[in-house]
């Protein structure tokens, strides 16, 4: 089993099945995946075990407060990406390393892009999915975060999806993909949805996506719902190296919702 810690505190992780090693590293480069608001590493669950697989170091690992992580949400995006950069930190010391790859999605994307836009020398590429220049929430959304109502998990489920997981496609036969949505926001602790979409709301990019040096790849669902296409369009205008990945059908959850095209993007970024 991997396991390491940021400021003292255990950080839950994913490694796709595959215990990773310092030695292994040096031929698989080491890709930190990042959950969006609410959730946790499980939504890399289609990816991870892939990329252990295909020749990369996959670590999945939840933020403060989610999943088996230890500690206290965090309170803005920036307090986020400054942690993000300490997990990088950590994680190159451990495999004696001296660059990873970033791969963010929703909220995750906006910590990653601030971290890479912070550290240009540890960063060697970075992934985007269901992102966009700024992330305004809903107030009937956040409202219903604020009481820990189980509303907020069905309508960010229900958002988050495109038309064909609605009407019961999934890549993974016998699972419901939107009643799994809502069972994975339903284990954030209280408070943990309210924070990450109060973070979310309240940030603004700013010169981030200019600062970054490292090649991006930008992957949009064409019935993203919560980031529309439109959303990241000005993100992407800003960013020096990108490549646009557009998933037809697919929704912000694209993860779970078109599996097969996200690996194959990945294949093609993480190069």
């Amino acid at each position: 089993m991997f396991e390491f810690a940021v400021r003292g505190n255990s950080v839950g992780v994913a490694t796709g099945g595959v215990i990773p090693d310092a030695a292994s590293a040096t031929e698989a480069p080491v890709v930190l995946l990042v959950h969006g608001a609410g959730m946790n590493r499980t939504v890399w669950q289609l990816q991870t075990r892939w990329l252990a697989h295909h020749g990369y170091t996959p670590l999945a690992i939840d933020l403060p407060g989610h999943g088996d992580s230890d500690g206290e949400p965090l309170g803005s995006v920036a307090e986020m990406a400054g942690w993000l950069g300490d997990a990088v930190t950590v994680v190159c010391e451990q495999f004696s390393c001296k660059e990873v790859r970033l791969v963010g999605h929703s909220m995750g994307s906006l910590i990653c892009t601030e971290a890479a836009a912070a550290d240009q020398d540890s960063i060697a590429r970075l992934v985007l999915m269901g992102t966009a220049a700024a992330m305004p929430v809903h107030p009937a959304l956040l409202g219903a975060a604020e009481k820990n109502e189980l509303l907020a998990p069905e309508l960010m489920t229900a958002w988050g999806h495109g038309n064909r997981a609605h009407v019961a496609t999934n890549p993974t036969p016998g699972l419901w993909m939107v009643g799994g949505g809502v069972a994975l926001l339903q284990r954030a602790d209280d408070g943990v949805i309210h924070a990450d979409l109060s973070a979310c709301a309240a940030y603004e990019a700013g010169d981030a996506a200019a600062r970054v040096t490292c090649p991006v790849t930008v992957i949009v669902g064409s019935e993203d719902k919560m980031t529309p296409p439109r959303a990241a369009a000005p993100l992407i205008a800003d960013f020096e190296n990108v490549d646009v990945v557009h998933l037809a059908g697919a929704g912000h959850m694209m993860m779970n919702e078109d599996p097969a095209a996200v690996r194959a993007a990945l294949a093609a970024a993480l190069t």
